[in-house]
């Protein structure tokens, strides 16, 4: 578990800033409250915040589809790949800039000079004027990237690099996904976290994390204890059912390979099952989880019911007797905390954890199952290389589509549980030394210092239905 001296340390960091930060507000604005890496970067990190005295607030922009179609489309091109193959020539820009001036002119009239404004991905860099005219501080943070640029991100590149460019400061996870064209002196580089004291990453029980999966549908049974802590301290839950596409639900005792991620292309939901099913299940007994939210509950990504078909009729043309052993399951998305705690409990659950992606910011899927003892085989591609070692501390794949390496990987993991859990006790300490929270608020609080930069709030609010403060 996560040790009173990590506690400490993470309320003292803050405390420190909160003595900076006296009369400022810190604004991160993003374009969804659930779903993704940015909301469950920013939640825990903002609620410690709030509760040391530091005045962060978080904004929720709102957009039509074509909007999201088009920011999706930036966000597949700043990974390389095409995504839905549309444009992102200045004939869009239309679109993107009418969709946030309403956004750009209600955040101007909250804002004040000596407030600092952090503005996630595609979809909100267009708002870097507009708080700049304000006299706020304007960080813009790119969450996304490729570590050898092709055509397509650098057309996308060249889409977004005008909104940016009067930022004071840029933020990406890796060195190697700073842009051409922007100003190197206002380039910071900051590994992304994971909160241990959260609902995703607190303790569970073996018990409390069956409790927890069979209340929500996914494990076969009737078991009481499925409780959980709330990110704010209070006592919580699991009521909610997911929605599970399956032949029969898992039994206590199955051992299960999970993936938890959004029902994104990049992520290769399709090929992990294909992987599993030709080059796993032959040779364990294990069964595969693929999990991710409620395509209904995450508003800024057009892709996601489709990605969830996709894989759905993957799971439709296997035979019966390997249908038995692949669960599809969308986590219900209304209450953050209890999705928290589900995911927290597949993945204390598994007996590996995978993360086959073919594109990939940082990941923080994998540090949380690290976080947990699980053993990872994780794509070496972005964030993910950083939080590896290859063989000691997880399993990185050179290709991500090779299936047949992929399946090798999670066999020799299934049939070796003394390197399994040896890797697993590895995991957690990296996690520990790198990737845990007070690192990455000591470096964010340091570029307050350098640009007044910084986080904020634990309840957004959706841009356009709030007056001034």
């Amino acid at each position: 578990m996560a040790t009173p001296r990590d506690y400490a340390a993470l309320v003292g960091l803050i405390d420190r800033a909160a003595d900076r930060l006296r009369g400022s507000v810190i604004w991160n604005v993003n374009s969804t409250a659930s779903g993704g890496g940015v909301v469950e970067l920013l939640r825990p990190l903002l609620g410690y915040c709030r509760g040391s005295g530091v005045d962060a607030r978080w904004a929720v922009i709102t957009g039509g589809p074509a909007f999201f179609d088009l920011t999706k489309r930036l966000h597949n091109h700043l990974h390389g790949f095409d995504g839905d193959g549309g444009n992102v020539s200045d004939g869009e820009r239309a679109v993107y800039e009418a969709t946030l001036a309403a956004s750009a002119r209600e955040l101007a009239s909250m804002l004040r000079p000596d407030d600092v404004v952090i503005l996630h991905d595609p979809q909100t860099a267009g708002l870097v004027d507009a708080v700049k005219h304000s006299g706020a501080t304007a960080i813009w943070r790119c969450h996304v990237g490729l570590d050898h640029p092709n055509a397509l991100a650098r057309q996308a590149w060249s889409f977004l690099r005008p909104y940016v460019l009067d930022a004071d400061a840029y933020v990406f996870s890796r060195p190697t996904f700073a842009w051409e064209g922007l100003d190197p002196q206002k380039i910071s580089v900051i590994h992304p976290s994971i909160d241990a004291f959260s609902a995703k990453n607190q303790d569970q029980t073996p018990d409390q994390a069956l409790a927890i999966l069979t209340r929500a549908g996914i494990v076969a049974g009737r078991r009481d204890g499925a409780a959980f802590t709330r990110d704010d301290g209070t006592p919580g839950r699991v009521d909610r059912r997911a929605t599970v596409l399956r032949e029969a639900a898992l039994a206590p005792d199955d051992r299960t390979v999970v993936q938890v991620s959004r029902w994104d292309a990049l992520k290769d939901p399709v090929g992990v099952l294909t992987g599993f099913a030709e080059h796993v299940a032959a040779r364990s007994d294990a069964h595969l989880v693929l999990a991710g939210p409620s395509t209904d509950a995450v508003t800024d990504d057009p892709e996601g019911a489709r990605v969830l078909e996709q894989a759905t009729d993957a799971w439709r043309r296997l035979p019966r007797s390997m249908r038995r052993r692949v669960h599809l399951a969308s986590l219900p998305m209304s209450d953050p905390d209890e999705n928290a705690a589900i995911v927290n409990a597949l993945q204390r659950h598994a007996a590996v954890v995978v993360q086959k992606s073919l594109a990939e910011g940082f990941g923080l899927t994998v540090a949380e199952a690290m976080w947990k003892e699980r053993p990872v085989v994780a794509s070496a591609i972005g964030g993910i290389q950083d939080q590896i070692v290859d063989g000691e501390s997880g399993v990185l794949l050179s290709d991500a589509r090779d299936l047949a390496a992929f399946g090798d990987a999670v066999s020799a993991l299934l049939q070796d549980p003394y390197r399994s859990r040896r890797i697993g006790t590895a995991a957690r300490e990296r996690i520990r030394e790198h990737f845990l929270g007070p690192r990455h608020l000591a470096q964010f609080f340091d570029l307050i210092e350098t640009v007044t930069a910084a986080r904020p709030s634990v309840r957004p609010v959706e841009i356009g239905t709030r007056g001034s403060r």
